[in-house]
């Protein structure tokens, strides 16, 4: 029986240790926590939600949403990230994006055996959004394939599809920054300092959202050599093309707007990838894919301001309901 204890997001929201063993990548022992909401009265089905890169699951609108529609919400914090990272790990790193198949299977199997085996929608931002359609795609190479473990379809928020920046970063400087990885995985890049995109968010800038900014600091996380290395051989594979086995939706801003410092252009744009890329890669997840770009989104299209949120929730409903998620 899963064990579900208090969680910091307060009343209806609980969490559950997912113990991992000893880390591959050399950091001790490692866990993920699965936080759940409460449960609508009737359970049709349910979603698990995996955050990106400095980043952690803390939006309560999202889980009201998904519940509002008779869907049980659950979020997994993966391992070193958010609630899960423990003392002398490295924020969020991982030698291959691979190695989060551990958890996200346990979270799999819980909600199964929690709802009834009812079907399960996943739903990704940013990282996320790379990790999930890699590990469908393993998963759908596997007796049953992916609707055979449950998986009903996939919604992604921004994704993470290719590197920005510029051309010779994804050619000549990713092969330069693999090298590095090989030698010093865990040393971090030096990098542009820039906080424009967390005080866009948080209460305490721009912003209209609380959150725990040891979880989801408002610069970022530094990011080591090791784990952009992962992102790129991650990149490689969807830009080679995926079978996830589901349906998807892909959200987006329309727009990409980078800089240092807060100024009212961040506030309606995504500021930290480039929406170009995610339009161009992805027909690369396989199956039925539907791209929805969102006027106005910041780079989390939910937690954008009001108009272009509604604007994201309503494609979601739209395209549920299109494939049956709801009834």
């Amino acid at each position: 029986m899963t064990r579900w204890e208090p969680d910091e997001l307060g009343d209806g929201y609980e969490q559950h240790t997912i113990a991992l063993g000893d880390d591959p990548d050399g950091e001790g022992v490692v866990e993920a926590t699965l936080v759940r909401r409460t449960a609508p009265d009737d359970v049709r089905g349910a979603v698990i939600y995996v955050h990106g890169f400095s980043d952690y699951f803390f939006q309560k609108e999202m889980a009201e949403f998904f519940t509002e529609r008779g869907l049980a919400f659950y979020a997994l914090d993966l391992r070193k990230c958010g609630r899960s990272r423990r003392e002398g790990q490295t924020g969020h790193y991982v030698s291959d994006l691979a190695l989060y198949d551990r958890e996200l299977e346990a979270s799999l199997a819980i909600v199964r055996d929690e709802t009834g085996g009812k079907p399960v929608l996943l739903s990704a931002h940013s990282t996320g959004g790379l990790i999930l359609p890699l590990w469908l795609d393993r998963l759908n190479r596997r007796p049953g394939g992916s609707r055979g473990a449950g998986i009903a379809g996939l919604v992604l928020n921004s994704p993470w599809f290719d590197l920005q920046g510029k051309p010779w970063m994804r050619t000549g400087g990713t092969q330069a920054i693999a090298l590095v990885a090989k030698l010093r995985p865990t040393s971090m890049m030096k990098l542009p300092f820039t906080d424009a995109y967390g005080t866009s968010l948080h209460v305490s800038g721009h912003g209209e959202w609380e959150f725990n900014t040891a979880f989801k600091p408002l610069n970022g996380f530094p990011v080591s050599y090791g784990w952009l290395t992962a992102v790129r051989r991650g990149h490689a594979q969807l830009h080679r093309g995926l079978d996830i086995g589901v349906p998807s939706l892909v959200l987006r801003s329309t727009t990409s707007w980078f800089a240092r410092e807060w100024s009212p252009r961040v506030d309606e744009a995504d500021a930290v990838l480039d929406v170009k890329q995610i339009a161009r890669w992805a027909g690369c997840l396989g199956d039925a894919v539907t791209v929805v770009p969102i006027d106005k989104a910041r780079h989390d299209v939910f937690i954008s301001k009001a108009e272009p949120r509604e604007a994201a929730y309503s494609a979601v409903d739209t395209w549920m309901r299109a494939h049956d998620i709801t009834a």
